[in-house]
């Protein structure tokens, strides 16, 4: 089985004005993208910015609940932040990457609004893929309005958008990751129901 690696990208990203920027870190995001990592038993979620100011303040909050009283009253919190790494760039965390696994990871874009490319990867071939392959992956999750162009243009390829049943298409890129993951990874076989327990539900 291949090893599924996350990013979280604060640049380059996009902003309402489609403008390459960098996006500030939101505390919230670290907590429950590293609870995701640790649910799946993901080896690491990259947390991605060049900014030295976003870097002291994500050091400041992973060290809180994994080096000091916070990992102490919460042990389980701790077990999903010693799995956020920060990187100021993709490129590092794709060196670090391969210096744990002794081979570059092939990179997988999102994006909430693609609506066509010949990249496009559906979650049943994409977890089929991770499955049975051995190449590790990298999934970039865009922050603020999304990822920079010139990453779909790196990624070898681009997972599909989530689909639900309503034109509202705005899910946190923390909630968006816990679906992906899931469909990814997940014993969803369990979920699909047999003739015989598929009533009154």
């Amino acid at each position: 089985m291949a090893n599924l690696y996350l990013a979280l990208v604060h640049y380059p990203v996009l902003n309402r004005h489609g403008e390459v920027v960098a996006s500030a870190i939101t505390t919230i995001d670290l907590h429950d993208l590293g609870r995701t990592a640790r649910t799946y038993d993901l080896p690491a979620c990259y947390v991605v910015t060049p900014l030295a100011d976003q870097i002291d303040l994500a050091k400041r909050l992973i060290a809180h609940w994994t080096e000091g009283v916070g990992g102490q009253l919460h042990p389980t919190r701790k077990q999903a932040l010693e799995l956020l790494v920060l990187v100021r760039s993709i490129e590092e965390a794709v060196a670090d990457i391969r210096k744990r696994e002794d081979r570059s990871p092939e990179i997988w874009a999102t994006s909430a609004r693609l609506k066509s490319s010949p990249k496009l990867l559906g979650y049943r071939q994409a977890g089929t893929r991770l499955k049975e392959g051995s190449e590790p992956v990298l999934l970039l999750l865009g922050t603020a309005w999304g990822l920079a162009p010139e990453l779909f243009e790196r990624a070898h390829r681009i997972l599909e958008p989530i689909r639900a049943n309503s034109s509202y298409n705005h899910l946190s890129v923390r909630c968006a990751a816990a679906i992906m993951v899931d469909r990814l990874l997940g014993d969803n076989d369990r979920y699909e129901g047999t003739e015989d327990d598929s009533h009154g539900h």
